[in-house]
């Protein structure tokens, strides 16, 4: 119905008072669906380490220098099936960022879904310029996806990245800083 005097549509009364009730019984109806719709099988470390990780290795080592007895060797993908796999491994890190979402991964609302996003950012940049075949622009965003990953383990995970290193090692309270 519309009211002439204040010109806009104007629900009646009985749609009104039912709408939101049904609203919330729809919305409570339709999340255990979703919700059901994945199983996660591996924690935060296991995903790291089986996906990850070999993703991100794959692509740093796509494109660069090696420099041994014999000189400097510059390494590049030289066939299709190579850059399908710097294509599968960008794919990988862009979506490994959606599954560091996923259930209870998040460790934190704020910093690692910010983290993760970053992740998913940098993937899809890495799986367009592997797609496009542009060596520099793959060398280049690799460099940008080691400072996504170092900058949250620096957060999250220290002792990666500098495992000897007594600073990055979370201290026990219980130890006696004397004497040590």
């Amino acid at each position: 119905m519309i009211d002439q005097t204040r010109r806009y549509f104007v629900l009646p009364s009985w749609l009104r008072r039912c709408s939101a009730p049904c609203l919330l019984v729809l919305a409570a109806c339709s999340q255990p669906e979703a919700e059901a719709r994945y199983r996660p099988v591996a924690d935060v470390q296991e995903l790291m380490y089986h996906v990850v990780e070999p993703a991100a290795q794959t692509y740093w080592k796509s494109v660069g220098w090696v420099l041994d007895a014999d000189g400097e060797h510059y390494i590049h993908p030289t066939s299709e099936e190579e850059w399908i796999a710097v294509e599968n491994a960008a794919f990988m890190v862009a979506e490994s960022g959606n599954l560091l979402l996923m259930g209870d991964r998040a460790l934190d609302d704020d910093g690692w879904v910010a983290m993760s996003q970053s992740l998913v950012d940098i993937g899809e940049r890495a799986l367009r310029a592997a797609e496009a075949m542009d060596e520099q622009a793959v060398f280049d965003l690799g460099a940008e996806m080691y400072f996504v990953c170092s900058n949250c383990h620096a957060r999250y995970s220290p002792e990666i990245l500098r495992p000897n290193d007594d600073r990055s090692v979370p201290v026990d309270e219980g130890a006696d800083d004397e004497g040590s």
